[in-house]
């Protein structure tokens, strides 16, 4: 059986912030046909990869899929345990916003077969939750948590936000002193990034809002792995923060090179060693499901050096990397090669290396990208 994970993109949202770079649209007039072509393209990439898999998890993403009745995601979910072996205790993971879901709209959801809800309030503080133009409040955000776990949600998970132009490190941490108060198992804390054609960045170019340095977003970070270890929240990814046995089965399947389905405007897949991706346009999506049974906009098969470079990138943001495991899949000549950066490394303190696996600190993490750079040029 070869593990693999599903992520499901739905597009439909009510507002959009202004941070926002994934595609979503703010019409629910093609609800019922995205559905329905939706279906078609999991039937169809269910026949075309045949041989024996397990799916270990499934992934609501968006968009806010929340905004969808409990029947259309119970449809969607039907469909792929009909179509492929899913796990019995597989993850089933929606991402909700507060505001979005009443106690017993999440009780519906828990009956359709999620198990583990990602709620992305973003931060307590009301003025920044106003910059950031999140239409729920601290009290709401609060209060969509403890619905959760009434609804029976033992596995609850809540993004964060750092970072915002004016944020003090004691707003920041008072922001992580509310959300460890709160019967969560899983956060996942993330810097403010400008991407391009999103508002915000266009309200920087405009000298509207002025971003705070890389220093002090470093200090934030390391601010933020400090205060959660200490809490007994592992750091088990660059982002992302668990108690012990609950983290996310499907991030873990990202950081670890496993295959992926992704189903949905814009999704992507990675099976066998090719990634493809689909139309992000609903339109396109959908015209394209209905000629083809797919909604394929490019794809591309990875040479060995790509999958190397994937790898190591992968395996640092994470759980860190094995290197026996990597002699075993590449051969050494990447560890041969690395050797003396490897050395500086642990001189500087930036990384461990024990029982064969290389391990990012909690200052190497502050330098991720600068060091995945050089160890993947």
């Amino acid at each position: 059986m070869k593990e693999t994970a599903i992520y499901i993109h739905i597009p439909f949202c009510d507002h959009k912030c202004i941070y926002c770079d994934f595609y979503s649209i703010i019409s629910y007039e093609n609800v019922t046909s995205f559905l329905s072509a939706l279906k078609s393209e999991i039937a169809f990439f269910s026949e075309k990869f045949s041989e024996e898999r397990e799916i270990i998890s499934i992934y609501f993403g968006g968009g806010t899929p929340s905004f969808m009745t409990p029947e259309y995601i119970g449809q969607i979910i039907d469909e792929i345990k009909n179509r492929f072996n899913v796990r019995q205790d597989a993850e089933v993971t929606i991402e909700t916003n507060p505001g979005t879901v009443s106690s017993e709209k999440l009780l519906q959801f828990r009956n359709t077969g999620i198990n583990r809800i990602s709620i992305g309030i973003q931060s307590f503080d009301e003025a920044e939750l106003k910059f950031l133009t999140r239409i729920h409040d601290s009290k709401t955000a609060k209060q969509t948590v403890r619905d959760a776990q009434a609804a029976g949600y033992e596995n609850i998970s809540i993004d964060l936000i750092f970072n915002l132009p004016k944020q003090t490190k004691s707003k920041w941490h008072s922001n992580l002193d509310q959300a460890i108060e709160l019967p969560i198992k899983h956060i996942s804390a993330y810097s403010l990034i400008l991407e391009p054609g999103t508002i915000l960045n266009k309200m920087v170019l405009d000298g509207k809002v002025k971003m705070q340095s890389e220093d002090y977003d470093a200090d934030l970070y390391e601010m933020t792995i400090d205060f959660l270890t200490q809490k007994g929240f592992a750091q088990y990814e660059v982002s992302n923060f668990s108690l012990p046995g609950y983290e996310s089965v499907h991030n873990n399947a990202y950081w670890r090179y496993k295959d992926y389905f992704g189903f949905g405007t814009s999704a992507h897949s990675f099976i066998n060693g090719k990634r493809w991706w689909n139309f992000s346009s609903l339109r396109f999506y959908n015209e394209a499901v209905s000629k083809k049974k797919n909604a394929v906009a490019g794809e591309e098969f990875l040479t060995e050096v790509q999958k190397l470079r994937e790898y190591v990138m992968l395996a640092l943001r994470s759980k860190g990397l094995d290197t026996a495991e990597l002699k075993n899949l590449f051969g050494g000549s990447w560890l041969t090669k690395n050797r003396n950066y490897i050395s500086e490394l642990l001189d500087k303190k930036y990384i461990l290396f024990k029982d064969s696996l290389i391990k990012l600190t909690p200052k190497g993490y502050a330098l991720c990208d600068e060091i995945l750079t050089k160890f993947i040029d």
